[in-house]
């Protein structure tokens, strides 16, 4: 097949607009061939299990599903009964991202709360986790984070400990959407032990798609006592693979060596090499009205730019408006940007930030 597309175009909306890791396509290749049991009871999958408790610890177990939203709805619904809700950040991508999959699928109430770094203190979970035993409300009985944010900050281990201690004090128990789990731990340094099952995560979505596989996410049960029915619920949700060795062999691609901490430093640091620059361009007046709007933690830049100068940056690059009212924009770096793409893009935020001054 002709290829359809042109590989030199780049973008900064988000790192799903990547292609696939050399080494997971490898994986994929590898796994292929003759006849492997399906649904999950594949030599891969069994691997896989192995490769997880590595990283997680040995009462972890992982289950391949599809896709994020199915990852989320399928996980929190394995921790919570028909009348329960989840505690969430109001900027949280199961509360504004997955067309009410939560509610519609999952028959699950979400409770918002507003938070100006996108991140929950325990003093912000108070403000949903209150009536329990009242039959008029939803019972708050899972908290849910992500790690890192849908505003690109990230929890510390002692951070996500305090959510932990607090959920679990009050009878609730820890979700984490850690769709870019990799890029945090890459960017504090630690093991993905360290952010998750040592800080009291009972369940987690492990995303891979954003960081260099074709397709595919983990749910994975830190606490078993935290989650049942998950091998009915996979189906139910329509997030059974038949041929699943594809999906876990693309995981344990990213596990085993390491590449999910080298492909996601690498986001990072392609994140932080284009923050610095645009700081230096506001420094020397070269950047005129760009500002930004929260800290680059991992991948992600945030900043407020004139609508003029976003609209012409818009007819030569991809990327978000966040918050139109605000100018607000998001920019995100993926496993395979370069510094040739990062300078490119600087150089045209500041020819078109020139312009509209």
């Amino acid at each position: 097949m002709t290829a359809l597309h042109d590989p030199r175009f780049r973008a900064f909306a988000s790192d799903n607009y990547a292609g696939i890791h050399p080494e997971i396509l490898a994986a994929i290749g590898q796994a292929n061939g003759g006849h492997q049991i399906a649904y999950g009871e594949d030599a891969y999958t069994a691997r896989l299990q192995e490769v997880v408790r590595e990283h997680f610890g040995e009462r972890a177990e992982a289950f391949p599903v599809f896709n994020g939203t199915g990852a989320n709805v399928t996980g929190l619904q394995s921790m919570l009964p028909r009348w329960g809700a989840v505690v969430a950040a109001a900027t949280a991508h199961i509360n504004t991202d997955e067309n009410g999959a939560p509610e519609r699928i999952g028959g699950i109430k979400i409770l918002t709360v507003e938070s100006p770094d996108g991140k929950l203190t325990p003093e912000l979970v108070d403000r949903q986790a209150w009536g329990w035993g009242d039959e008029h409300r939803a019972q708050p009985l899972v908290v849910s984070i992500t790690q890192s944010t849908e505003l690109g900050t990230v929890y510390s281990p002692e951070e996500i400990r305090a959510l932990a201690d607090h959920a679990h004090e009050r009878g609730m128990r820890l979700h984490m959407d850690g769709s870019r789990l990799s890029n945090a731990a890459a960017a504090l340094d630690v093991p993905l032990r360290a952010i998750t099952t040592d800080a009291g995560v009972d369940v987690l979505s492990f995303g891979g798609t954003k960081n260099g596989l074709l397709l595919g996410e983990l749910i994975v049960v830190l606490d078993p006592a935290a989650s049942e029915g998950l091998t009915y619920l996979r189906k139910v949700n329509m997030q059974l693979a038949s041929k699943m060795r594809f999906l876990s062999a693309q995981f344990i691609a990213l596990l085993s060596e390491d590449l999910w901490r080298t492909s996601a430093a690498h986001a990072n640091t392609m994140a932080a090499r284009l923050r610095a620059a645009l700081e230096a361009a506001i420094a020397d007046g070269s950047a005129p009205g760009l500002s930004f709007t929260q800290a680059t933690d991992a991948n992600a830049v945030f900043a407020s730019v004139p609508a003029e100068a976003a609209a012409r940056l818009h007819e030569s690059f991809r990327f978000y408006d966040w918050d139109a009212e605000k100018g607000e924009v998001r920019w995100m770096c993926s496993w395979d940007t370069t510094e040739e793409d990062v300078d490119t893009f600087v150089e045209g935020i500041r020819a078109e930030l020139a312009a509209s001054a």
